[in-house]
């Protein structure tokens, strides 16, 4: 087994905005596994809101280079590194490996029948008339996802009302607002028909949401990295937000995914700002889900060359062979 690792830098469409700031780039890093003639690759984002780099999960991975060019398992891999990026980027090479060395596809192994998925698009956080010209540009587009930050904010959502009357509406306010804002704004966004909020308040601040009262369903991000996380988003969250870079890996976010089931949750399966490469495990999490957020592709400005097709209506249909699984 031939370990390497790359690092890549894909520019985004534009700017892409959250209540955190501001980019327009994506820096990943792709772990290409070699046995024989088979090649099995993940790709990871780095994601400073969890402490992370690329120096960092470079590292990671480096560490584990010994047991991996080994031949270590994905169930080895769980106890090695700790639910993130690096082993992410490791897990869903190891997968893709698999399905190369047994000529089996992804849903062989599984046992799932694929289907074609309606993703949600989301809109970067910007002036309200700018997200409605945003919105008018993709009318065609089924379901938005919004990116909020407080301040400001129901301006922006009834902005997007106006430009995309019968599109579904959810909302990201990545830790931007306070219980206040949260109480201010959630009876407007009712009659808007806003769907789901997604982690309105700080991770720090998740008690609070026992408090209040819920008429949209909120929706854990930051909140939820893995199976442990699950029994303190009770009372607080009807949903969670399943990223295969906060899971570590494709191996941990199935487990969760059931695991959240059985408790009750609803699920969402989304993505940082990726490739057709970072989505293509994730879609194989999101089949039977309730949202969908897998448009990492179509806000950058170039993707891997056998990405994912969307259509004007958001479907992606079954990634090929070639990119993954």
């Amino acid at each position: 087994m031939q370990l390497e690792i790359i690092e890549q830098s894909w520019p985004i469409a534009g700017v892409f905005r959250i209540s955190r700031g501001s980019r327009t780039e994506t820096k990943v890093i792709q772990v290409k596994l070699t046995h024989g003639t088979a090649v099995g690759r993940g790709e990871c984002v780095p994601y400073a809101r969890y402490d992370e780099t690329l120096a960092s999960v470079r590292q990671q991975i480096e560490d584990i280079r010994p047991a991996v060019e080994a031949g270590l398992s994905r169930e080895q891999l769980l106890q090695m590194l700790p639910a993130g990026a690096a082993r992410n980027a490791v897990d869903c090479a190891l997968w893709d490996l698999e399905c190369k060395r047994s000529d089996q596809s992804i849903w062989q192994l599984l046992g799932v029948a694929p289907k074609a998925l309606t993703t949600a698009y989301t809109l970067s956080l910007d002036a309200p008339e700018k997200m409605q010209q945003k919105a008018l540009e993709h009318k065609l587009r089924p379901l938005f996802k919004l990116k909020l930050a407080g301040a400001g904010d129901l301006e922006r959502v009834q902005a997007v009302r106006e430009g995309a009357p019968n599109a579904r509406i959810i909302i990201d306010a990545n830790e931007g607002w306070t219980k206040t804002i949260y109480q201010q704004l959630v009876p407007e966004l009712v009659k808007l028909g806003v769907e789901m909020i997604e982690q309105p308040l700080p991770q720090a601040d998740d008690h609070l949401l026992a408090e209040l009262e819920h008429p949209i369903a909120l929706c854990a991000d930051e909140s939820c990295h893995d199976r442990k996380d699950l029994s303190k988003l009770q009372g607080r969250y009807e949903m969670i937000n399943i990223k295969i870079d906060k899971t570590g890996g494709l191996t941990e976010a199935l487990a969760l995914k059931q695991a959240a089931v059985e408790s009750g949750f609803g699920i969402m399966v989304g993505c940082m700002v990726g490739t057709s490469l970072a989505m293509a495990p994730a879609f194989v999490l999101a089949q039977d889900v309730k949202i969908v957020d897998l448009d990492g592709p179509l806000l950058l400005a170039k993707d891997q060359s056998e990405g994912f097709n969307y259509t004007v209506q958001s479907q992606m249909q079954p990634m090929t062979a070639k990119l993954w699984g």
